[in-house]
């Protein structure tokens, strides 16, 4: 497990240094087949093909989860973030504003799944990220 690898790209990340598909290539490249990030606790956990975890605390300053989900807004931060009009920490305060609690981003799946306080859900696909040969 190549956890300095995972710890950068996490770091480069929450300073908004990275692009999302940057992140899922470099993690891919390392192992990495998903993530989950609790944002009310401030942890990331990574999860290995071969069964490894990597636990971390994330470095942003932890933002209030709104008590209500609002899919339209969480869709807003992420159009705005595949467009790279707002980076990581900019994406994060907008998806603690819209209640999302948590994430689990299946790199090998290609999709997020997204968590509100009281259950609520949104999926969402994206494309293939594959390791640089």
């Amino acid at each position: 497990m190549n956890i300095q690898a995972i710890h950068e790209v996490s770091i480069e990340s929450e300073e908004g240094r990275m692009t999302f598909p940057e992140g899922v290539r470099r993690l891919l490249e390392v192992g990495v087949e998903s993530y989950f990030v609790d944002l009310a606790a401030g942890r990331r956990t990574h999860y290995l093909g071969d069964g490894g975890t990597h636990d971390e605390a994330m470095i942003l300053e932890r933002s209030p989860v709104a008590g209500e989900f609002s899919d339209s807004a969480l869709m807003a931060a992420i159009r705005a973030a595949q467009a790279d009009a707002i980076r990581y920490p900019e994406f994060v305060r907008c998806s603690t504003a819209a209640g999302v609690i948590g994430y689990w981003a299946f790199l090998t799946g290609k999709r997020v799944i997204y968590f509100g306080r009281k259950g609520e859900s949104h999926v969402e696909e994206f494309p293939t990220a594959t390791p640089r040969n």
